[in-house]
């Protein structure tokens, strides 16, 4: 039998049934209790959870609606919602393992009436109604490693490009997007032309290096529409100051 017949066999038969009998997986962030199969965690429960620090030195006030694009089990959502960082919370995502974790966690944690959950192709299925003050996201950071892989490839960039065509309208007044990408797949110069064709403007950059580093460095781009004024927390200037209990630690500079 092939070499590549064989590894096809593992990844789509018997990779899915051992992860059946794996026991799950638990998080909790603020009282929010999440479980979890580890097949889903793309990085939320660790590297993602940077962006509470992040807003809390751009000091960013509450937002009144949150969404997580390409959520897994949110463990970013939930830990922003958990802190106090927003009112309700909308989370998506086209696997419909990661949207089943996220709706047993609004049920185990009764948060019915604060939390909306969609499966979805990026945002076409996502309600015309919705307007989110904030968006965040820790997207597919590859577009040449990592094939097949849904967390971490986004091949050609397509799936950033949709997003960036169709997010304006779901945005509220003012309404701002932070994503965390990697050095190591991106820079914010990858991005830059595809934000201004969808007539966005980036407003803050932090953390990055102009060139693809070898180690895995995350940073952060902050994105608007193109005519609207940044909020003042938007245009606070912060500086990554190292890590800290495996947490990395960012400060006020202006």
């Amino acid at each position: 039998m092939e070499a590549g017949l064989l590894k096809r066999i593992e990844h789509d038969y018997v990779r899915p049934v051992l992860r059946m009998f794996r026991p799950p997986l638990h998080a909790s962030f603020a009282g929010i209790d999440i479980t979890y199969r580890e097949e889903l965690e793309g990085g939320g429960v660790t590297f993602g959870q940077d962006f509470l620090p992040y807003f809390r030195a751009r000091g960013m006030p509450k937002q009144k609606r949150i969404f997580e694009w390409c959520s897994g089990p949110a463990f970013i959502g939930f830990s922003l919602l958990g802190h106090g960082l927003c009112e309700t919370l909308c989370l998506s995502d086209i696997n419909s393992s990661a949207v089943a974790s996220c709706r047993r966690t609004v049920r185990a944690n009764r948060l019915g009436e604060r939390v909306s959950v969609y499966r979805s192709n990026n945002l076409r299925a996502i309600p015309a109604s919705e307007r989110w003050n904030l968006v965040v996201a820790n997207p597919p950071h590859f577009d040449d490693r990592f094939p097949g892989e849904i967390r971490a490839h986004d091949p050609g960039w397509r799936i950033h490009r949709e997003f960036f065509n169709s997010v304006a309208s779901f945005l509220a007044d003012g309404g701002v997007i932070v994503l965390q990408e990697n050095n190591r797949g991106s820079t914010v110069e990858t991005f830059r032309q595809m934000i201004d064709d969808a007539g966005l403007k980036i407003v803050f950059a932090d953390g990055d290096s102009s060139e693809l580093t070898e180690p895995n460095i995350f940073y952060y781009i902050g994105i608007m529409r193109r005519e609207e004024v940044p909020p003042i927390w938007a245009t606070s200037r912060v500086e990554r100051i190292g890590e800290a209990a495996a947490q990395e630690g960012w400060r006020r500079i202006d």
